[in-house]
């Protein structure tokens, strides 16, 4: 009998350490409810929506000027830029007016890098956001949200966060501005975003296993509402953040014309993939030079982070995010098309050259020469954004021991976005409130 009451007292209490930790959970759940409810509140009032009379100032043809970026002479022949001798001579001039749609977890940071640097380089002005590093997504863009945006206002670069509207886009960037974007494997691309906001997406709250990709794609319709909150980091990403429908079905006629207008629109869709490939022929198309275009892999994450694609999940990703799927075999196929154009052998110099000055920068700049644990990061100034309640997002230490210019160029290289953006005057009140809570929190 007594050891009766024992085994009964042992189980009493273990049953009570699950009670208190769904308690401890619902309270931070609750707690996190409130506080992501009052930043939703600030985010609207941050800046009161304009009317502007139908009778707009237009924006000039171009907002480039020739001594902001001077042209230089390229190999030109058929209309396609060839290298070595004997291919006749022509000038192109670096293009300067540029809209990047900056998509979700596609290596998207590390354009915005390269493209913030070319423009401090040669003094271009940015239509950034106003309070936050993003153009209060997942709200569809509107010209509004710039800040110091008048009719006829030229900007040459747009590139943060937006959920694209073509049309307003149009508005506040000269007419012969360069669009282009990039794209990620949807399998991939899924998984990123599961891990990064999951904990923003109240419907994954109750997935209880480690494996939560494994839980998620077993049952996708249980942990899923198309007007659940976040919901849309859930569902065919890529095709939300170009502004369209991401729950529509694949066979409705309006993804093939989404698909299709993304096509008309964009000069250049980039792949994350062959991201090397993909800045060589951004090079060519910006007429930039390889200096232009270096870079270090920013925002990357840890690979014990990483959940590991069996065949299985890969294939149960793909078909969750169907259009996604379908976005990306389209671009997939133009990207190639463009390679063929640009020359196999050609684009095979060009990258190994590109990896060789990459490789040449990373051993002047990086110490260890590698990324590091967030933990690892000496300086605050180079600490990436992290997703909530995780740090597994890697960065860089500076080297000491270097020159006063390359210490200049190698520290705007590794600079995260949201630093960047502080140097470059923009006002993050908001996003820093957000940190500081998180901080306090400590999530």
């Amino acid at each position: 009998m007594h050891h009766l009451c024992q085994s009964t007292k042992g189980r009493a209490q273990t049953m009570l350490k699950p009670g208190k930790q769904w308690k401890s959970m619902c309270k931070g759940l609750i707690l996190g409810t409130l506080l992501t409810s009052c930043m939703i509140l600030l985010y609207s009032y941050t800046m009161p929506p304009r009317q502007y009379n139908s009778q707009e100032i237009p924006v000039p043809f171009s907002c480039s000027s020739s001594k902001r970026a001077r042209s230089r002479s390229v190999s030109r022949a058929n209309g396609s830029l060839l290298a070595g001798t004997g291919a006749a001579r022509a000038i192109c001039s670096p293009k300067v007016d540029i809209m990047f749609m900056k998509t979700h977890k596609t290596g998207s940071s590390t354009i915005l890098n390269i493209l913030f640097r070319f423009g401090q380089k040669h003094g271009l002005k940015f239509a950034f956001p106003n309070g936050r590093n993003d153009f209060y997504y997942p709200s569809r863009f509107d010209r509004s949200h710039v800040k110091g945006y008048r009719p006829g206002t030229c900007f040459n670069v747009i590139c943060n966060h937006m959920r694209f509207n073509y049309e307003e886009v149009r508005k506040i960037l000269p007419e012969d501005s360069i669009f282009f974007t990039i794209l990620r494997d949807p399998a991939d691309l899924f998984e990123s975003s599961l891990h990064y906001f999951g904990r923003v997406i109240p419907l994954t709250w109750t997935m209880g296993s480690e494996d939560k990709l494994g839980e998620f794609l077993r049952d996708p319709w249980r942990h899923y509402d198309p007007n659940g909150f976040n919901a849309h980091y859930l569902k065919n990403l890529l095709f939300f953040d170009f502004g369209f429908d991401n729950n529509l079905s694949p066979e409705d006629p309006r993804v093939l014309g989404g698909i299709r207008a993304i096509d008309e629109r964009f000069h250049l869709v980039m792949l994350l993939e062959h991201f090397d490939e993909s800045l060589v022929l951004l090079k060519e198309l910006l007429c930039w030079d390889f200096e232009d275009i270096l870079y270090f892999k920013l925002n990357v994450r840890k690979d014990s982070t990483v959940s590991r694609m069996t065949g299985e999940l890969y294939r149960q990703a793909t078909e969750w995010n169907a259009i996604d799927a379908l976005l990306y075999r389209h671009f997939n196929s133009t990207f190639w098309a463009k390679v063929e154009r640009y020359g196999r052998e050609r684009m095979a110099r060009d990258v190994a050259e590109l990896r060789k000055v990459n490789d040449a920068m990373r051993s002047v700049c990086i110490a260890g020469g590698r990324a590091v644990d967030a933990s690892a990061i000496q300086e605050a100034s180079l600490k990436p954004w992290q997703p909530l309640g995780e740090r597994s997002i890697m960065g860089y230490n500076l080297k000491t021991n270097i020159s006063k210019k390359e210490r200049k160029l190698c520290r705007k290289m590794l600079t995260p976005e949201i630093q960047y953006l502080t140097e470059l005057g923009v006002n993050l009140w908001l996003t820093k409130l957000w940190a500081r809570v998180r901080d306090l929190l400590k999530w």
